[in-house]
């Protein structure tokens, strides 16, 4: 039986063997069981042994995930059962327009799982993640910050709404880039930093997962060789770094091109890469 999962379901959860030590699923069950999140379990004889979910988005995006299964039931095709399911009930919701699943590349079963139900790889991005982007900063002058919302959203317009395009929109969350992903009160919050031949521009967003995070969004291939980009993006994580007692990360999201450019001395952590898979109906 599949059914939704509920908050009063966090116990049938711990209950499972899914030798994931600090699970987030666990740490934040409420959180994943209500509004935008759906979860769903696989039970048998009243024991839950699979699960998997997604997030709607603006109503038009979901992106799957939560995908668990307990050690003792694996090799019976049960995460392909569920997360099939569980696909079929995404697009149930009259508005969405796009469904995806972003798994690391380490991950070989989850991306064995997605292919099997049909979803196919879109693209690979590497989350490049430091606390200390005054390495990269140079002596030029920094980059002139953009305030005007119509501005901001014709950048947006002109970069990344276009067919394919993909857009970072949260840490670990890349969207393809439609309209309805640009919304005004967002947009507005987004602070935007165009250089003085106005050619190049990038966007930084606070972000918050396990730590904090300012999410850094540049759409050209030139990221590590533009004059004032590293210092003025060394500026906005001082500002971010001065609103919390804990590290502020500068998570960047790059290509494989970009990495084979990182400087020598670089301070990122790159852990696996992620893969973005989309379904096509």
């Amino acid at each position: 039986m599949i059914r939704q999962l509920h908050p009063e379901d966090q116990t049938y959860y711990e209950q499972m063997d899914t030798g994931i030590e600090d699970d987030y699923i666990a740490a934040i069950f409420p959180y994943l069981v209500t509004g935008p999140n759906k979860m769903y379990g696989l039970f048998i004889e009243n024991q839950l042994v699979s699960t998997a979910g997604f997030t709607i988005y603006h109503s038009v995006y979901a992106m799957l995930g939560r995908l668990r299964t307990d050690r003792r039931y694996r090799g019976q095709n049960l995460a392909t059962e569920i997360l099939n399911n569980v696909l079929d009930r995404a697009w149930e919701h009259s508005a969405i327009q796009w469904v995806g699943a972003n798994t690391q590349q380490s991950n070989a079963p989850a991306q064995k799982v997605l292919r099997k139900i049909g979803l196919t790889p879109r693209i690979t991005l590497q989350s490049a993640t430091t606390t200390s982007p005054n390495q990269l900063a140079d002596e030029h002058t920094q980059w002139t910050e953009i305030t005007s919302l119509t501005k901001k959203k014709t950048l947006l317009s002109e970069q990344y709404v276009q067919p394919g395009r993909v857009f970072p929109y949260e840490c670990y969350y890349p969207f393809e880039a439609k309209t309805e992903l640009f919304h005004d009160d967002e947009v507005a919050m987004w602070r935007f930093f165009e250089n003085h031949q106005c050619d190049r521009f990038f966007i930084t967003k606070y972000d918050q997962k396990k730590y904090h995070y300012l999410h850094v969004v540049y759409p050209f291939q030139d990221l590590f060789n533009q004059s004032g980009l590293w210092a003025t993006i060394t500026h906005a994580h001082n500002d971010s770094q001065s609103q919390f007692e804990e590290d502020v990360h500068v998570w960047v999201d790059i290509t494989s091109d970009q990495i084979s450019k990182l400087p020598t001395q670089h301070p990122f952590d790159l852990p696996s890469p992620w893969n973005l898979y989309v379904d096509q109906r």
